[in-house]
This record gives structure tokens, sequence and C-alpha cells, in this order.
């Protein structure tokens, strides 16, 4: 990557159908969290920019519904392979940008393909329905009711830095197949991917207007896009203090939130310790942590803990550290503030004597993967989300302890289970309030058409294919009167 600030890539906005640079004269510099260097800059989108592409969504939006489901679907076919065509290019720059190693950023392409076509043959199969009048006690034969599904409108799709292709295709693809327009706002760091995403798009023929991509500084356009009159619904992946700020600004549009959690591992004293070591680490730490749906916590029972422990310290020590280009599991975080924040919750459990087994290593923003033992109730890090390589275990006498540690938390996204008796696991899956517990396996988004959803603090709505598909749709009922 060149050093040189004037050689550097200028990277434009899709506004409207067209790339465009912002009226605003001004950029903003996107800078690699392991390079620790500028790799790029994009625009900075004027709140006049917003209002014009907004229009031109929603008037391209009507032709755009107007088009069969195979004609929408063959765009979005051609894009996924676009993305495919493009995978290298693609996945480099998810490597630059957010700093995930180059395996996992050319699966997130390839997923993200995968996930495109799934959701043209998903719409494609959801028919409609007829209702007949007489079906319901002194109903009338003489009524017939024809129920389909209509877009929305103009929807908003916002996506984090972690899977700046995958979350954000999760979004536009349902979006696009259920005939709306779409506003684009990708997070800062995950723009320039975002763009390279939508550079397909653009390739594969979407029609100028459905879709602007919008980057900008979220002081500017960030509230203005999501108070605006001309959209009409929200999907939004995030941190839970700005899904709750979005759930009070947005009034009477949908709105589905996927926001943050502390998943807990539920390690019972039966468990396979093989299964139970090999999932916990991968789903603690692969991309240093930074996944939703990571394993945040270990709550072990007291049996078998001295045995677990032992076993996840070996794995933490070997882990891989160092560089995305290497394919190393921990890298460094996104940013350097993100690397203080686990920092501090590392130190107050240590403050309140809790156990380090393995790392509290820091260099820049690389956190070693750092192991806890002995965590209590009173320490941070047992409550709250570190999105990064820290993994705190807490000790139970019982599942109904566990259960309660688990419950406790103001999240409540996904939790796994560990026991050989499949009649306790799902004893305990019933008593944990999440919106997916895992049994004998890690915490993880996926497959995509699979429902994923958050309760309490962890989100609102429900994701996967299909049901993305029916929250950026609404139904419309005709009832036909006959003689």
């Amino acid at each position: 990557m060149a050093s040189n600030v004037s050689e550097l890539t200028t990277y434009k906005a899709y506004l409207g159908g067209k790339w465009e640079e912002s009226s605003s004269g001004q950029t903003i510099a996107i800078k690699s969290p392991y390079l620790r260097e500028t790799i790029g800059f994009v625009q900075a989108v004027t709140q006049e920019e917003v209002d014009a592409a907004i229009r031109a969504a929603h008037q391209a939006q009507k032709k755009w519904a107007a088009l069969s489901l195979n004609e929408r679907g063959a765009v979005l076919d051609r894009w996924a392979d676009e993305l495919i065509k493009n995978e290298k290019e693609i996945a480099g720059t998810v490597m630059h940008e957010v700093g995930k190693g180059d395996r996992d950023s050319r699966k997130e392409v390839v997923r993200t393909a995968d996930l495109i076509r799934y959701t043209v043959q998903e719409a494609l199969h959801m028919h409609g329905e007829s209702l007949r009048g007489d079906g319901f006690p002194g109903g009338s034969q003489k009524k017939l009711g024809i129920v389909e599904r209509e877009p929305l409108g103009v929807v908003l799709a916002i996506s984090p830095f972690n899977y700046p292709v995958n979350l954000a295709a999760s979004k536009i693809a349902p979006a696009l197949m259920a005939g709306n327009g779409v506003i684009f706002k990708p997070a800062t760091q995950g723009s320039i991917s975002g763009i390279k995403m939508i550079e397909a798009l653009d390739k594969a023929g979407l029609p100028k207007g459905v879709l602007s991509l919008t980057t900008g500084r979220g002081s500017v356009i960030g509230d203005y896009l999501v108070e605006h009159k001309g959209i009409n619904m929200i999907s939004f992946t995030g941190g839970t203090n700005t899904g709750r700020r979005l759930s009070k600004q947005s009034t009477m549009i949908p709105l589905v939130l996927e926001l943050g959690g502390k998943d807990p591992a539920l390690v019972c004293e039966d468990a396979d310790l093989d299964v139970t070591v090999k999932s916990i680490i991968n789903g603690a730490f692969s991309y240093s942590g930074q996944r939703c749906t990571a394993i945040k916590r270990v709550i072990v029972n007291e049996k078998i803990a001295d045995r677990l422990v032992a076993r996840l310290k070996n794995e933490v020590e070997n882990l891989s550290v160092g560089s995305p280009e290497e394919d190393s599991t921990i890298v460094p975080l996104i940013d350097d503030p993100s690397a203080d924040f686990v920092q501090r919750l590392i130190d107050d459990a240590l403050a309140r004597n809790a156990t380090l087994i393995a790392g509290n290593r820091r260099r820049d923003n690389l956190i070693y993967p750092t192991l806890l033992d002995n965590v209590t109730k009173d320490m941070d890090v047992a409550w709250i989300e570190p999105f990064g390589p820290v993994l705190p275990v807490i000790r139970v006498k019982s599942d109904r302890e566990a259960v309660e540690i688990a419950n406790q938390s103001e999240f409540g996204l996904q939790a796994s289970i560990f026991t050989q008796d499949i009649d306790r696991a799902l004893a305990v899956a019933r008593q944990v309030e999440a919106g997916t517990v895992q049994i004998n396996g890690r915490t993880e988004r996926g497959p995509d058409h699979f429902p994923f959803l958050g309760v309490k603090a962890s989100g609102m709505g429900v994701q996967g294919i299909h049901n993305s598909l029916l929250s950026m749709s609404r139904q419309k009922v005709t009832v036909l009167n006959l003689k």
C-alpha cells in the first residue's frame, strides 16, 4: 500500500446512479487498522445531496417495482456474478480497510454472492394467498380476499465495519428484490469496501437512481438520514447505544435493529471438552472477537472449570497473532479507542482480583488474546461487550445459577450450551433469554436463511433472508365482492 497521500485514491459517492464528488469539497481519510496509515479517501456528502438521492430513489423505485420478480432477480444474479469475478480485489479491500484476514475476507465475498442468489430464489417462491370469506364464522361466500406483498418505498440500509460486504448485502438484496429503492450508508470504516460492492451492482445494470451510496460524517448526515421524511424503513446493524437512539428518532416507520451482544457459553460438567474448547476458541477469538455473535463470556460448572481453563489456556497461547495478510486469528482492532476500551475492561477485572491466565499484552491497537478466570459479577468485563479478544470465565455451581447469570445481562443475541445430555440442553435452552441458542457449537450468524434476531438490548425485528423480505415489504389485501 502506498503511503504517499498524493497517490491515494479518492473514491466518489454513488448518488442517483452516478459516481460523483461531493459539492462539499471535503473528504474523509480511511486509515487501515493494521497498516496504521491512510489508504484512501471517501466523500463527505452533504444534506442537500442526501435530499437529491432520496428523491431519485423514490422516482426510480416505481419503475423498479413495476418490473417482474424475474427481471429484478436477473440484475441481482449478475451482481453476484460480478462479486465473484472481482473476489480478489474486493477481499483485498476488506482486508486493508478493516483488518480481516485474507482467507476470511474471500469467504465473505463468496458468502455474499451466495446470499444474493438465495435471496432471488426465495423471493421468486414467496407466493401470495387467497382467503375465502366463508372460512370465518358468519363470513360470506361472496367475498374473496387476495393477499399480496408490496414494497415499502425507500429503505435506509446502515451497515457495520466488521462485515462491510456481507451485512450490507443482507439488507440491500432483500430490499431490492422486494421492489424498494435503497439509500446505503456504510460505516465510515468499511466505506471503501461498500463502494467496491456497489461498483459491482452498478456494472450488473441496476437502473439509475434505485440505489445511492452516501458516505459522510455522522454528525452531518447520520441523524439527517434517520429522521428524513423520505425514508420508509430502516435496517441497521451496529452498537446498542446507536440503536436506542435510532428507535427514538424513527417514528411510524418499520425498523429492524441488529445490535450488540454478550453471548455466553454455558458449559455443563458433562460437556465434551474437545468440542467445547474448539467451539469457544473459534467463537471468542476469530477476527479478534470483533463479531456481534462472538462468545464473550464462559459460564462453567465449577466441577469441570479447572480442566476447561487449562485447555483454553493452551489454545489461547497458541493462537496466531499479527497481520491479516498472514491470516492471523488475532489482528489489530479497528482503531486505537477500541483497543483502549478493551484494555480498560481487562485492567478493571485484574484490579478486582480476576486471575490472569493468558494475555494482557498490547502493541498499539493489537491486543493479545486474553483469558481471565474467577471473574465475578462486580467486574465490568462480566457484563460489557468488549468487541475484542478478551474472554472472562465465570464459575457456577449449577445450571440454574448459570442461566441466572446469563439472563442478568441486558443483551440477548445468542448463547451456546455444552452438554452431552440432549434433554438437559433443551431444558437449559428454553430458559436462556436469547434470539438463538446453539447446542454444542459456537455462537454465529447463519446459515443466512435461518431467522436471526436478538432480544432485549440486542435488537428488534427478525433478519435472515426470508424474514428480511417480509420486513421490507407489506401485505396488501384486495377483496373481490362476487355476485
